[in-house]
């Protein structure tokens, strides 16, 4: 009931639910002890409103932003209470006595101190936004950008301003308790003190050197660093938060380029999300800004998502404009027919120019580039399942079977995700296979925002797995290295401080000006940094039995890392299927729509060396067979042929087949270009114009 209580609600967490009951609960208690009259009741009502208030704010609670919809926000519910209290003055006959008008005259003046609060926070706040946000860019040499305020000033500002009144409200209940005044008018004297305070330390950061320079300024400034450091190569990429990670897998790419890269950005959430990298990175929110920059080095625009912004940079014809995708697969995204829109269209291999070919959206396939993937080379091949007691089951053989559903979609359609119609079958049939298996569920992080019922089967998938995981450990048959497992715990404790040391530069501490101003990658720092994460994931499978089953969400250990520790895996038709190709190991993939096997290996390249599950996953065994006996496996020479299809030939090695084809691109542009000039000295701009 609680449980189902929190998601209606859309709290965090049983906590959360408690404390906005009693925030609710406690104003009607608030009247009713300022009616009766009652002091003391008035105050331990007053006491948990403000508690609770508090904790919802930190907490980020989503009912604070719901509240303020309903006209219940944070300064009605200040109100409200202060409103109370006049009246708890006036029930207990205080109406005709000087600390009653003190009372009154204290919370109209504490208002009037919100507004200009109110307008210098929001003053400073824009001041500070720069038209253009970057990482790894000098600006410091160029323009001078000032520290912002102390965190302490801006961070939740209206909630600290607010709370200065209960200074007033502690001394008018005290006062209405010992009859006297002075109590009253110290807390009165001290909530406008403290309010008049904090509008006047904010003064100096709205004029003079403590302000940032304007726009136009900033802009010159990023212009004169391009001017220098002349981008060759720019990954361009707009979208929401959740989709950070398509911009965030091609960021190694950009930094092995041969050519100069650079990462532009349209959305500030996702500079906010960015994972950490050595290339420049410049977010320009405005459409104008993008249009106004000097872009004229770059010749190659890369493009991760087909998304409306993208027109503001394919309007430049100076570059060569490329569709690198976030993943291969059979999917209809994989071949949107805005991909014409293109110079070309860059897949892994050549099944990613057949699904053009058979789409007939109208890329010509002379614009088809085959370059691989160059994200996975972190991925290993698979050369069977190791013998020996370190697999943790009695026989000293325990696979582990990665279980990585897709997401729901937003179309609804039930072949879009096993994780509804067959998720738990899936599950269930792994936890009683025999020998055993170990099963890691790697769910995809959009599960459950469009469908209830993905999210319902996603929280039943986890309950399974982590039931499972609680019985595995008392099983007689699974023992564990104590010792190994202490030593790998304390390992990732070592770890983990020593990067939130080197991470721990204050990046949410700081605002958008000071960041751009600093975020300059130290290449030492940076390489520490991958050297421990690597440690980290090493630690981590460590720490964990080699047979215990686990839940695995956020951004550590990485889908590939789950790879790699993976002896099989289940998944749904994604590039999820495509990538973990690439590791030769046994798969299977869910027809959830019911397609039958001949009709759904047609349909979807990424399954013709698969193990195809219906949804009562019954076919699972066949699986299992082929990861505990590898020679015996039918399906292993046709995954080595279904890998060189889809992800291409191994040598050369993709990221020299991606940098060649830049290569190849950049001096076609070029050549158009050289191409434009010549027309246009010989004085024929009509066929500058054509060309």
């Amino acid at each position: 009931m609680i449980s189902t209580a929190i998601r209606v609600a859309r709290v965090g967490s049983a906590a959360e639910l408690a404390a906005a009951a009693l925030m609710m609960l406690g104003f009607p208690v608030l009247m009713i002890a300022a009616l009766v009259p009652s002091v003391y009741a008035f105050a331990a009502a007053a006491a948990v409103t403000y508690l609770a208030d508090h904790y919802l704010h930190r907490k980020g609670s989503y009912l604070i932003s719901r509240l303020s919809k309903v006209r219940a926000g944070l300064s009605i519910r200040f109100l409200i209470r202060q409103l109370l209290l006049i009246l708890l003055l006036a029930r207990m006959d205080l109406s005709n006595h000087l600390i009653f008008y003190g009372a009154i005259a204290c919370f109209i003046a504490f208002y009037g101190l919100q507004a200009p609060h109110g307008a210098l926070v929001t003053l400073i706040r824009n001041r500070r936004r720069m038209p253009v946000a970057t990482r790894n860019v000098d600006l410091k040499s160029r323009i001078n950008i000032p520290d912002a305020p102390p965190l302490s000033l801006l961070d939740r500002s209206a909630e600290k301003m607010l709370h200065l009144d209960l200074a007033a409200v502690v001394g008018l209940l005290v006062s209405a308790v010992t009859d006297s005044a002075v109590a009253g008018f110290i807390g009165i004297a001290l909530t406008l003190g403290l309010g008049s305070l904090y509008v006047l330390v904010l003064v100096p950061y709205v004029r003079g050197r403590k302000t940032p320079p304007d726009a136009d300024t900033v802009l010159a400034a990023v212009d004169d660093w391009l001017g220098d450091y002349k981008p060759e190569t720019v990954l361009y990429f707009s979208g929401s938060k959740d989709s950070a990670y398509q911009v965030n897998m091609w960021l190694e790419t950009m930094e092995q380029l041969d050519s100069r890269p650079l990462i532009l950005l349209r959305e500030r959430v996702i500079l906010q999300n960015l994972a950490p990298t050595t290339a420049p990175v410049i977010c320009v929110p405005g459409g104008v800004h993008l249009m106004n920059m000097d872009l004229s080095a770059v010749r190659v625009a890369l493009y991760a998502a087909n998304v409306g912004k993208n027109i503001h940079l394919l309007r430049e014809p100076t570059m060569k404009h490329v569709f690198i995708g976030h993943g291969d697969s059979d999917k209809l995204a994989s071949v949107n027919p805005f991909s014409k829109a293109y110079d070309e269209v860059w897949t892994a291999g050549r099944a990613g120019r057949d699904r053009y070919a058979i789409a007939d959206v109208g890329v010509r396939d002379d614009d088809i580039v085959e370059v691989g993937r160059p994200q996975l080379a972190p991925i290993q091949s698979w050369h069977g399942i190791p013998d020996g007691p370190g697999r943790g089951a009695a026989d000293g053989r325990c696979p582990t079977v990665l279980y990585a559903p897709t997401w729901e979609g937003w179309d609804g359609n039930p072949g879009n995700t096993s994780l509804v119609l067959a998720g738990e079958n899936i599950v269930k049939k792994l936890i009683k296979a025999d020998p055993p298996v170990r099963i890691l569920y790697k769910p995809h992080p959009f599960t459950g925002t469009v469908s209830a019922d993905a999210g319902a089967a996603h929280r039943r998938v986890t309950a399974l797995v982590e039931k499972a995981a609680a019985q595995r450990a008392t099983d007689s048959r699974f023992t564990v290295d104590a010792a190994a497992q202490a030593a790998a715990q304390a390992e990732l404790t070592r770890i983990e401080a020593r990067l939130a040391e080197l991470t721990r530069a204050g990046d949410e501490k700081r605002d958008e000006a000071e960041a751009s101003r600093d975020d300059v990658a130290d290449l030492k720092k940076h390489e520490e940094v991958t050297r421990l994460r690597a440690e980290w994931n090493e630690a981590y499978w460590q720490s964990l039995p080699s047979y215990q089953h686990a839940v695995v969400t956020g951004a550590e250990p990485r889908l590939y890392d789950c790879f790699n520790v993976a002896d099989a895996m289940v998944s749904d038709i994604s590039s999820v299927v495509s990538d973990f190709i690439a590791s030769g190991k046994p798969y299977a993939v869910t027809d959830s729509a019911g397609l039958g096997v001949e009709e759904f290996k047609r349909a979807n390249t990424a399954v013709r060396a698969a193990v195809i599950l219906s949804n009562s996953a019954k076919e699972l065994g066949g699986l299992l067979d082929a990861v505990r006996d590898p020679s015996a496996d039918p399906l292993a020479a046709d995954r080595d042929e279904l890998k060189r299809y889809l992800l291409g030939p191994d040598e050369p090695t993709s990221i020299e087949q991606f940098n060649s084809a830049v290569a190849a691109l950049a001096r076609k542009a070029e050549a158009r270009n050289l191409g434009q000039e010549t027309r246009i000295a010989a004085g024929d701009p009509e066929g500058a114009t054509a060309g």
